[in-house]
């Protein structure tokens, strides 16, 4: 490759990733940089990949990087695929995110970053697979839509696939190939379009352990769920959710899309109709409220702009609960951290996703 086609291959702020190195000689370099100082200690507990097809996100990706190792060990691969150029080439950079332990000695965790051009699937499996610590579990961060790249030879080697279903355009095509990844090899997936609904979930069911809550929960009429238009998933999976720990079926109309939210109607164990909603509210938080309303009684978890904590409320006549809890970052990078501090299969996740789909198809309908 001349010097022309080389700048052409090259990634925006490509001088934020390190050194760069011929990819034939990753791991003799890596190896090299630890003996050059014995006052680091190179750390790993998991292969963490980050994949994105939009230019620029490889710096972007480094940053995230440099975060989520102040508290969780790894060793990271960035891997940048330019779709705008068709000859098949790889370029390579390595570098070392080191935090102080105690103020003294630097824990350090490998960082090594692909820029991929053209289609080959082969290449790029393997320089994914080649490069990966031996022993620890992989998990891979796909930003943006799916392209072809996602296919089984790659999903059956992740033992954590991590996604934003708020980025998609078309969520019920890309969420279909997702789940048939999940159905054919037990693929886990974490969506952080359900990760951002974690403490929600948290508040909406430590409430209903007020004994007043739970004998309401029978009664339920009704069901709000608010959010920003962009994390329009958010709501559809907190409203799954719900659904799905009451035991309610759905009932077979929609009740109305006007562009502004989804109107749907629930069927209750004990054969009642519950009337629910994913109402949209410009400039609001990413996820603003769940409200559930039942005869004389209100629940509701509500956060404002920016809001540093959830409102958690109960009210019902002589009866009122009125609490304060944490949030879920607005960063992506901070919730696939928190994510990774729980671990865990995601089998809570697994159990929603049947009604979530459900709810995605009755929208499309």
């Amino acid at each position: 490759m001349n010097r022309s086609e080389e700048m052409m291959t090259a990634p925006e702020n490509a001088e934020l990733l390190g050194v760069e190195v011929p990819v034939a000689k990753i791991e003799r370099k890596l190896r090299e940089l630890w003996e050059v100082d014995d006052a680091r200690a190179n750390a790993s507990l998991i292969n963490l990949a980050l994949y994105s097809e939009e230019n620029g996100d490889l710096a972007r990706n480094s940053e995230i990087v440099r975060e989520i190792t102040r508290e969780h060990a790894c060793r990271a691969l960035l891997i940048g695929r330019d779709v705008s150029v068709e000859k098949v080439s790889v370029r390579s950079w390595i570098t070392a995110h080191c935090h102080l332990v105690h103020g003294k000695k630097s824990v350090c965790c490998e960082q090594i970053a692909f820029h991929l051009t053209g289609t080959s699937r082969g290449r790029f499996r393997n320089t994914i697979f080649a490069h990966l610590q031996s022993d620890l579990p992989l998990v891979f961060w796909w930003q943006g839509n799916l392209s072809g790249m996602f296919n089984e030879s790659l999903y059956r080697r992740i033992d954590r696939f991590v996604i934003d279903s708020s980025d998609w355009g078309d969520v019920v095509a890309q969420y279909g190939r997702v789940n048939a990844a999940i159905e054919e090899v037990g693929l886990v997936v974490q969506d952080l379009a359900w990760t951002r609904t974690y403490h929600f979930r948290l508040a909406v069911a430590s409430l209903y352990d007020d004994l007043v809550a739970a004998r309401s929960l029978v009664g339920t009429r009704s069901v709000k769920v608010v959010v920003s238009e962009q994390y329009r998933t958010s709501g559809l999976l907190l409203l799954a959710w719900f659904a799905e720990m009451a035991g309610w079926e759905r009932a077979q109309d929609l009740i109305e899309d006007d562009g502004h939210g989804g109107s749907y109607r629930f069927e209750t164990r004990e054969g009642g109709l519950v009337d629910a909603s994913v109402v949209f509210e410009e400039g609001g938080a990413p996820i603003g409220m769940i409200e559930v309303e039942s005869v004389g009684v209100c629940l509701r978890v509500s956060r404002e702009v920016g809001g540093k904590h959830l409102h958690h409320q109960f009210i019902s006549e002589g009866h009122v609960v009125d609490l304060h809890g944490p949030v879920d970052s607005d960063f992506r990078a901070e919730l696939l951290a928190d994510q990774l501090s729980r671990g865990g299969k995601n089998s809570l996740f697994k159990r929603t996703l049947p009604t979530f789909l459900s709810l995605l198809h009755w929208e499309g309908s």
